[in-house]
């Protein structure tokens, strides 16, 4: 999970998954939507493979990234679980806030 968060802290890494999972690219196709070198937009894809946000295919001389659903959803799991812990911690707060001054029943 480290190397998931690490790879989506970056904007255009963020962007690059979007777009990958709604349809696979080739690395130039990415690398045309980016106000970046070739060689930097391989790099970024690189990373996400490391995650395994992405898989790359090779097809003939291009490179096709598809994005992977189940590291997304596993970190959305790893979230859902952080949010219920919140949850659980603002229900209790709220439950002290609620007591009467003095901590005992009115």
């Amino acid at each position: 999970m480290d190397r998931v968060f690490a790879a989506l802290a970056d904007a255009t890494r963020r962007d690059i998954v979007a777009r990958v999972l709604r349809e696979q690219a080739s690395v130039s196709a990415l690398a045309r939507n980016y106000a970046m070198s070739f060689a930097a937009v391989q790099k970024h894809v690189a990373v996400l493979e490391r995650a395994g946000l992405v898989t790359k295919e090779r097809r003939g001389r291009e490179q096709l990234v598809r994005g992977d659903v189940g590291s997304i959803r596993a970190a959305a799991r790893l979230l859902g679980e952080y949010e219920e812990l919140w949850r659980a911690r603002i229900g209790r707060l709220e439950g002290i806030l609620a007591e009467p001054p003095g901590g005992g029943p009115s």
